[in-house]
């Protein structure tokens, strides 16, 4: 294996299709989905910047921006110790540990392990699923994931709020069914929304996701863009997600 880094015989190794990069993951416990790749589709990074994604679990976010991207550095916190480990090895796999560090560590406690205003750029793919929403999976690692077990989107907005520098921008998907109550506490947060995007599984469904950007302690101000279709109606993948997963 390359780098001779191990691959445990539970696990797999998944083409990122770019950069050649690959990614260590475990098919019985949570994998990475569209939504992930969506989101690094829509996060900007500019050169030399500073970005933290929080709740990394197996690094996909952080290993997608940096092959996109000209950011400085690229930090993922990740509180289950079987993802953190597992996401190391993907960053020694692609020979990315000068530009990825993954750590261990709760969200709620970002802002001691990093500082203050230190980040440029955050992103999250949080829990979408807040107390008894949805049905609990089976698999724990699979419940933290998708249900706010272990933060909540309170959690998730106020730490990005410490740990962005004023002026810094977070980038976050989420389910519209939220929506007014994820900009809610962005504003109490001083997180100010500027862009939104409605994400459509098909045309003529409503959208099953929104991506959102939020300035710290930017002005009143949101444009929304026209809604990004996943499918064509043959089930395939519209021309625009193919161009998100393999330029």
């Amino acid at each position: 294996m390359k780098n001779n880094i191990e691959i445990k015989p539970h696990e797999r190794v998944d083409d990122l299709h770019r950069n050649g990069y690959l990614l260590i993951q475990d098919p019985k416990k949570f994998c990475f989905g569209v939504d992930a790749v969506l989101l690094c589709g829509f996060a900007q990074v500019k050169k030399g910047e500073r970005v933290l994604d929080l709740g990394t679990g197996t690094g996909v976010i952080p290993i997608l921006l940096e092959a996109k991207t000209k950011g400085s550095h690229f930090t993922g916190l990740e509180i289950q110790q079987e993802s953190v480990e597992m996401a190391k090895r993907s960053v020694l796999l692609n020979g990315l540990e000068q530009k990825i560090t993954i750590d261990e560590g709760d969200i709620k406690q970002a802002a001691m392990q990093y500082g203050r205003q230190v980040f440029d750029v955050v992103t999250a793919n949080p829990p979408y699923m807040n107390d008894g929403g949805g049905l609990k999976n089976e698999s724990m690692s699979k419940a933290i994931a998708r249900h706010e077990l272990l933060c909540t989107l309170e959690d998730v907005l106020f730490a990005s709020a410490e740990v962005l520098k004023v002026g810094g921008r977070l980038y976050m998907i989420h389910k519209p069914h939220r929506l007014v109550e994820i900009i809610v506490e962005m504003k109490k947060y001083k997180l100010e929304p500027k862009k939104m995007r409605f994400v459509h599984s098909y045309l003529q469904k409503p959208p099953s996701l929104v991506l959102i950007e939020a300035v710290k302690g930017g002005r009143a101000m949101v444009k929304v863009e026209p809604p990004l279709l996943i499918y064509e109606k043959d089930g395939s993948y519209t021309e625009e997600v193919k161009k998100i997963y393999y330029e």
